[in-house]
């Protein structure tokens, strides 16, 4: 399966979608908060970001799902700074820091896509794109020029702009949105957006219409939709009505139910998200999916509750 971007590459409608999304920024509505602001002028809004893309780290990456990683790996680029600042963000670091990494030309970026390839990584996985994706699409016609071929994997926390994923319709092969709060009070208390939960929703049903259920290759994702959920302490995620979002989208999304929850970041300071997530509360995850027939299940990421709980005892 030929990646979407190259045929766009040979149409010219690829260099046509970078240039619409760079004079975006002059006021800048990428994503859901709108700031405003003219960032061709390097002026920064919320994420703090302005015309140049800041890299906080790349390399083939062996800790995400499955059908990513492969044999070679997973060919991560970390974005500095995010659309969201969820106060328990396990990259805290990046995530919450717009300077924390490098700035990088257009050129400078699609030299890294092209190194992950040449390293073996199954896919070049943008981590925290929402607010990069004009430098994205700036870089990516250089990249396929210089013989980049391996999907693109739009790694996001789903507070996305429907506006800004048309612009990617056919440029992205697999979308990895991570689905984190239902209820809007939660999330405007811990994720800094309250309309978080209706954005997340909307960006997630148009993901799905542009690239459908995952497809897979002797185990490789190709194309499609890959969705993340991170069980929280107390519910506070809403697994249960996520279940049932995901089931009504398609009962074939491939899902990777995470129990890695840590109270990182800022966590502390709250006192129904400071501690782990228990086996009972990751299993009752679980049986939500089950529940709502949903089969897919990334289950990798389910011995680490057992690795921490026989550590501790």
């Amino acid at each position: 399966m030929k990646p979407g971007y190259l045929i766009l590459q040979q149409s010219g409608e690829l260099s046509v979608r970078a240039t619409q999304a760079v004079e975006l920024l002059s006021d800048c509505r990428l994503c859901p908060r709108e700031c405003g602001v003219n960032r061709l002028q390097d002026k920064t809004g919320f994420c703090g970001i302005g015309r140049k893309v800041v890299v906080a780290s790349f390399n083939p990456h062996f800790g995400e799902e499955s059908p990513l990683v492969g044999r070679h790996g997973s060919g991560t680029i970390f974005f500095a700074s995010c659309n969201l600042k969820c106060v328990f963000c396990q990259n805290y670091d990046i995530s919450h820091d717009a300077d924390a990494g490098l700035q990088a030309e257009p050129e400078e970026l699609a030299g890294i896509m092209l190194r992950l390839q040449e390293q073996g990584c199954h896919n070049i996985n943008f981590v925290t794109p929402s607010h990069v994706v004009p430098q994205i699409l700036e870089a990516l016609p250089i990249a396929a020029e210089h013989g980049l071929k391996i999907p693109l994997v739009y790694n996001t926390s789903s507070y996305d702009s429907l506006n800004t994923l048309r612009l990617l319709d056919g440029v992205v092969d697999i979308y990895m949105p991570d689905v984190k709060i239902w209820n809007p009070a939660h999330a405007g208390r811990l994720l800094r957006a309250k309309d978080y939960p209706d954005r997340a929703r909307k960006a997630v049903r148009e993901m799905h219409r542009q690239v459908g259920d995952l497809v897979l290759d002797n185990g490789i994702a190709l194309r499609g939709l890959l969705v993340r959920h991170l069980v929280m302490p107390e519910d506070i995620a809403g697994t249960r009505q996520w279940m049932k979002f995901l089931a009504g989208i398609s009962p074939h999304t491939y899902l990777n139910i995470m129990d890695q929850y840590r109270p990182a970041g800022e966590a502390g300071k709250y006192e129904d998200i400071n501690r782990f997530i228990s086996p009972e509360e990751f299993q009752n995850a679980l049986n939500e999916a089950k529940t709502h027939k949903m089969e897919r299940l990334d289950r990798k990421s389910s011995h680490f509750l057992e690795l921490l709980f026989k550590n501790l005892h």
